[in-house]
């Protein structure tokens, strides 16, 4: 594996924002898009894997009844649980994927900026985990950059592709020159086919 613990154990330990997430106005709209691809509504329980310092968590919590997150670096642990510290229904644990997956089953799964840290094998190995945890109904949202990774095994597009074979049925696709979000669920339902629309 082309990346260690150690690695974002240094990233944070010398900055607490390593990729900008508070300041970056392409980070802002890119966390907007994010949660604006959600099917609406309320989710009962989601997981973020691949936390950081938690930029992301707290604005997820605000649509989940139960949220955990996690992280390899025990820094980015830190700081997400000082991120998140008033929001009482998020946990904020640290674990190493995809050796340390949580039990329990989730509504909503949330990968972003992750999979390329994984080689090609981990990645798949958290596909079929990821299917193991989701809930009857429940969504699987992926968002990654899709420039070149240096040490990267592979780059955004691909760990999409790797999500696709999946074979959950995707219901939403944003793709721009920098990052793309898709999203997938095991029940294929617009928000109009819901509401007997369409």
């Amino acid at each position: 594996m082309a990346f260690e613990r150690a690695d974002f154990d240094r990233l944070f330990t010398a900055n607490d924002d390593p990729w900008q997430m508070r300041s970056s106005a392409y980070e802002l709209r890119k966390r907007e898009l994010t949660l604006a691809a959600l099917p609406p509504g309320r989710f009962a329980s989601a997981y973020e894997p691949g936390c950081a310092n938690g930029e992301l968590s707290a604005a997820l919590a605000a649509r989940c009844d139960a949220l955990l997150v996690t992280d390899g670096s025990q820094h980015a642990v830190r700081l997400a649980a000082e991120r998140v510290q008033e929001q009482r229904h998020v946990q904020v644990r640290q674990a190493w994927l995809p050796a340390q997956w949580p039990e329990g089953g989730f509504d909503l799964i949330v990968l972003s900026e992750l999979g390329y840290f994984l080689s090609a094998a981990e990645l798949d190995r958290l596909g079929g985990l990821i299917l193991g945890a989701l809930k009857t109904g429940g969504t699987l949202l992926a968002c990654h950059w899709r420039h070149p990774i240096e040490h990267g095994e592979m780059d955004g597009d691909e760990v999409h592709r790797r999500l696709h074979c999946m074979g959950l049925p995707c219901v939403g696709s944003w793709t721009e020159t920098d990052f793309r979000i898709d999203v997938w669920c095991d029940q294929a339902r617009t928000p109009a086919q819901q509401e007997g629309l369409a």
